[in-house]
């Protein structure tokens, strides 16, 4: 019953974090009609969620067992409740950086606890993937969910109007509730505290001894590549919805749902699968058919600006085709942390999450200010193109995974 609570807390911190960090697709579009600001310029909000998320998993990572992975969760889930309630009285581009850079910082928080937590509440690798990937579905859910709660506060017959910032007091609701489950959860955490008493500094040392073994760097190089493939189309497919495709604002928000929607299911797919077949097997041939989906899908796109699009019976192919690359996509990520994490002792794990959240942070920002002025400089077609590239690094990256893999237990001693 413990752990029932605990994983259903899990999950419900999990989705309130999706909808926020994953609505600055949303943001970019409704800052470039509210202030107008430009797409290099709108960009920047990546930077600001990314970067704290960053900075936080840096600085914290290695004393996050000393914090409490509870009490960790609720420091988090207490600022971005406090921030979201105050969204709907703030009005400028400057507020939508704070709220972003507040989200980053809690969400760094959750995930690193989040992921070691897992550890605390599975008993072995196979129980370890396959809750993984249901988690990361789950986040994938929390990121549909989200676009359509969005699309519902935005004017379409007014799109300066600045009405849809009330989403914030909903979302802070939410936020609140998931604080309060988690505030009555028990979760013992004695298994991840080292017997050992060092210092902060030693802590913080041995973050950086283990990002040098040759497997976590291969790692640390395909969660980078990964999240800026997957964040440089997640926060621009609204954009490109708008603007490529001549969708109406709130039908470009709503319809990005899809590949939310893909990748929640490419993931519970994956969730089932991975208990069975080989994760290189099935990874590698996602990502080529990936990469074959983008080749396929983006030609769709032209001539779709000069037809007029009212709702979802009169979208353009494209706009249906093109994000299904998330079905392809989702099972990259959590099986490549599960696969680490797992190899690990649990009490390394706090460090392991925070290697993780620190360069899948520097991807994401990556991924959204390059593709933000490929976008402002050429067009949105050449701006999706671009997927490609991190797509054929990824492929190199999973093989060199593989084989240091079978000597991850001599590499982590």
């Amino acid at each position: 019953m413990q752990n029932w609570q605990i994983k259903t807390s899990l999950f419900l911190n999990y989705f309130v974090f999706a909808i926020l960090l994953n609505s600055v697709g949303t943001v970019i579009l409704q800052v470039q009609n509210n202030y107008g600001v430009t797409e290099g310029a709108a960009s920047v909000l990546e930077a600001f969620k990314d970067l704290s998320i960053a900075v936080v998993s840096f600085l914290i990572s290695s004393y996050i067992t000393r914090i409490g992975y509870k009490s960790a969760m609720l420091i988090a889930l207490g600022l971005v409740t406090a921030v979201c309630f105050a969204m709907p009285s703030l009005n400028g581009f400057w507020a939508t950086k704070l709220l972003f850079a507040a989200v980053g910082c809690g969400f760094a928080l959750i995930k690193m606890s989040v992921y070691s937590t897992i550890g605390l509440v599975t008993s072995n690798e196979k129980e370890h993937i396959s809750l993984m990937n249901f988690i990361e579905s789950f986040f994938m859910v929390g990121i549909l969910t989200g676009y359509f709660i969005f699309s519902a506060f935005v004017d379409d017959a007014n799109p300066q109007s600045t009405a849809w910032l009330k989403v914030y007091y909903l979302l802070g609701a939410i936020s609140l509730a998931a604080f309060l489950l988690l505030f009555s959860a028990k979760l013992d955490e004695s298994a991840a505290k080292s017997q050992e008493t060092a210092s902060f500094v030693q802590d913080f040392g041995k973050m950086f001894q283990l990002v040098v073994v040759p497997l976590v760097l291969v790692f640390v190089l395909c969660a980078f590549f990964y999240v800026l493939v997957e964040q440089s189309i997640m926060s621009w497919l609204p954009t490109y919805n708008s603007k490529v495709l001549n969708l109406p604002t709130a039908l470009s928000i709503e319809m990005a749902s899809i590949l939310a929607g893909a990748t929640a299911l490419g993931r519970f797919l994956a969730g089932i699968a991975m208990k069975k077949l080989n994760w290189y097997v099935v990874l590698t041939a996602c990502l080529a058919l990936a990469a074959v989906l983008v080749l396929t899908a983006i030609p769709l796109a032209k001539g779709a600006e000069d037809r007029t699009v009212t709702g979802w019976g009169d979208a353009p192919l494209a706009a249906f085709v093109f994000p299904l690359i998330g079905l392809f996509l989702a099972p990259v990520y959590p099986a490549i942390n599960s696969l680490i994490l797992s190899s690990l002792p649990k009490r390394q794990h706090g460090l392991m999450s925070g290697l993780i959240i620190i360069f899948s942070a520097l991807g994401g920002t990556t991924g959204s200010i390059i593709t933000g002025n490929i976008f402002q400089r050429f067009d949105g077609q050449t701006a999706f193109y671009f997927s490609l590239v991190p797509i054929g690094i990824l492929l190199a990256g999973l093989f060199f995974f593989k084989k240091l893999q079978a000597r991850a237990a001599v590499e982590m001693v």
